[in-house]
């Protein structure tokens, strides 16, 4: 399973970008994904751009598929990498595997609940692709990510708010361990990511709170 994730992000970049410089007249830019991985877990610290990688195996990922996306600027194109939180949006993502245990009552913070969800809603996300390609000033690492991440608690207690339901059911460590293995770790990483080089471009979220993110997405299914 590391071999495909690895292989989906690392080799299919390198094909892309390959592929580009073959062009006689190839793009000017890429925006390349990337992800938050990249930051490891690390606490109530406050991760931007400049931060430090992580040493793991998901930090090891997004180095390597950052690396093959950079490969396009021996061509001149001007590349930005998208390290991108969790996705908040309506028909499918990480907030619908959420939803089921929530609206059956059963609920609740993972472990204690302290560490720190950087996320974005699927709307902004597509506004930052579309802003790093136009603003030229961004070049390198962007954190694709809402101003304002939240404790685990706090977007726990926005989602039971939104869908009328209790969520005092925490999920241990040990529990989820046994369900999702090694995956587990990532669920409980704590990430303060912030989106320094969006928001000093310019960049203006239009959904920077968790509450009004989930009553957007949530309107009218909950």
């Amino acid at each position: 399973q590391k071999e495909k994730i690895r292989e989906s992000r690392v080799v299919g970049t390198r094909h892309l970008v390959t592929g580009m410089t073959r062009q006689e007249t190839g793009p000017k830019t890429l925006i390349s994904a990337s992800a938050v991985g990249y930051y490891g877990n690390r606490g109530d610290e406050e991760l931007t751009e400049d931060s430090a990688p992580a040493d793991d195996f998901l930090a090891d990922v997004c180095r390597a598929w950052e690396d093959e996306a950079n490969a396009a600027r021996s061509r001149g194109v001007r590349v930005v990498t998208a390290r991108t939180g969790i996705v908040l949006g309506a028909g499918g993502g990480a907030l619908a595997k959420m939803l089921t245990p929530f609206r059956l009552g059963a609920g609740g913070p993972l472990g204690n609940g302290r560490q720190w969800m950087p996320w974005v809603h699927v709307a902004d996300l597509a506004r930052l692709y579309v802003h790093a390609a136009e603003t030229i000033s961004i070049d390198g690492p962007m954190n694709a990510v809402a101003p304002h991440p939240v404790r685990n608690s706090e977007f726990t207690k926005a989602l039971a708010k939104q869908l009328r339901r209790p969520a005092f059911m925490p999920a241990p460590y040990l529990g989820l361990r046994l369900v999702f293995g090694e995956f587990a770790q990532v669920l409980f990483a704590s990430q303060r990511v912030l989106p320094k080089v969006a928001l000093d471009s310019g960049f203006q979220f239009q959904f920077p709170l968790i509450a009004a993110a989930l009553k957007e997405i949530l309107a009218g299914g909950s």
